[in-house]
C-alpha cells in the first residue's frame, strides 16, 4: 500500500458553518471566482450571520478555500435554493463543490428539503457542470428553464439566469 493512501486527508478543507467574521473572506473568495456576481461585503456578513444554519465554509490552515451560500424558500420549506458557489483555484478538482453541497443537505435544517434550485446564466460551465454531477451522485432529476430574463428582469444588463430544479428522490422517500 502507498504512503498516500495511509496519511490523512489534513490537504482537504474543512467543512463548517460560518460565523460573521467570515464576510470579508467570503467577500474576497467570491471575488476571485468570476464570473460570479459579486455581492456587497455586507451582504456576505448577513450570510454569515443570518443564514448560517444553510451556508458553508471550507476553510484550511484559516483560509477560506470555499463557499456556498442558500437558504430554505420560506414559501417552500421543500426546496433549498442555492445563491451561490464559490471555489477557489487552489481547491479545485477535489469535489468541494459537491461536498459542500451535501454538507448543508445533511443538516437537520435541511431535514424536509427534497429538492434543490439556483439561477445559472448559460455561459458558466463550471456551475453547470457542479450541479449536473450533484444530481447525479443523488441520483436526482434535473431541469432548467429561463427564469430571470436578459430584457424582462435585467433590463439587458445582465445575461438571462435559468432555473436549475433537482428534485432528490432518495430525500422524498425520507420525508413520506
Amino acid at each position: 500500500m502507498s504512503q498516500a493512501k495511509n496519511m490523512p486527508h489534513e490537504d482537504h478543507p474543512a467543512l463548517r458553518k460560518p460565523v460573521s467574521e467570515d464576510g470579508g473572506a467570503i467577500w474576497d473568495l467570491v471575488r476571485a471566482c468570476k464570473p460570479l456576481d459579486e455581492n456587497s461585503m455586507y451582504c456576505n456578513l448577513i450570510q454569515c450571520d443570518h443564514f448560517r444554519d444553510t451556508c458553508v465554509v471550507a476553510e484550511r490552515d484559516g483560509a477560506v478555500l470555499g463557499w456556498v451560500s442558500a437558504y430554505v424558500m420560506p414559501s417552500q420549506p421543500d426546496t433549498l435554493f442555492v445563491w451561490q458557489v464559490a471555489v477557489s483555484p487552489q481547491a479545485r478538482g477535489m469535489g468541494l463543490g459537491t461536498k459542500m453541497l451535501a454538507d448543508i443537505l445533511d443538516r437537520d435544517d435541511c431535514d424536509e428539503v427534497t429538492r434543490l434550485q439556483t439561477t445559472i446564466t448559460r455561459d458558466n460551465e463550471a456551475s453547470w457542470s457542479l450541479f449536473r454531477r450533484f444530481c447525479e451522485r443523488r441520483f436526482g432529476r434535473f431541469d432548467s428553464q429561463p427564469h430571470f430574463i436578459r430584457d424582462d428582469h435585467f433590463m439587458g444588463l445582465h445575461p438571462t439566469e435559468h432555473m436549475v430544479t433537482i428534485t432528490l428522490p432518495e430525500r422524498m422517500k425520507k420525508a413520506a
